[in-house]
């Protein structure tokens, strides 16, 4: 399917590109989320109408995006969870209890830009993940898991 991306998306391509996807692709996932339209000569034209607006948009993202990179490089969360003798969880520290906790310090952050490469924490200890808050900034954050033996 020929679709017209009305903003960068990863590994596909920048604002105003027209690229062909799988149709499931831009059905399920590129045109709910608002990323692109199909490109008809009626959205082509659209589109080039609404060009300036939108890379406006994209430059007004992109700088909130910078400002709250700033706030959050070098951030540390601690998170405490229960913990045997030997530093290994009773059960696990996801991506949703890291957005939890930088909620609790006045980050809203979606839990689906939280990286975790290695899955899910099960020891104690510092850990550093990524946190994509827009296509072009990632920042680390480190993540301090406390184990509370009871």
């Amino acid at each position: 399917m020929q679709i017209i991306l009305l903003e960068k998306v990863v590994n596909l391509g920048g604002l105003g590109d027209v690229v062909k996807v799988k149709d499931g692709y831009a059905r399920n996932y590129l045109i709910p989320q608002g990323k692109a339209k199909r490109a008809t000569e009626s959205n082509l034209a659209e589109f080039e109408a609404r060009r300036v607006e939108l890379e406006r948009l994209q430059a007004e993202k992109l700088a909130s995006a910078q400002e709250l990179a700033g706030k959050l490089e070098g951030l540390m969360v601690q998170i405490t969870r229960k913990a045997g003798m030997d530093g290994r969880l009773f059960g696990s520290v996801t991506n949703a209890d890291v957005a939890e906790a930088l909620a609790a310090q006045g980050f809203e952050i979606e839990r689906s830009s939280i990286r975790m490469p290695d899955g899910p924490l099960k020891q104690m200890g510092d850990a550093q993940l990524e946190v994509a808050l827009h296509s072009d900034v990632i920042v680390t954050v480190i993540v301090s898991v406390l184990g509370d033996q009871q």
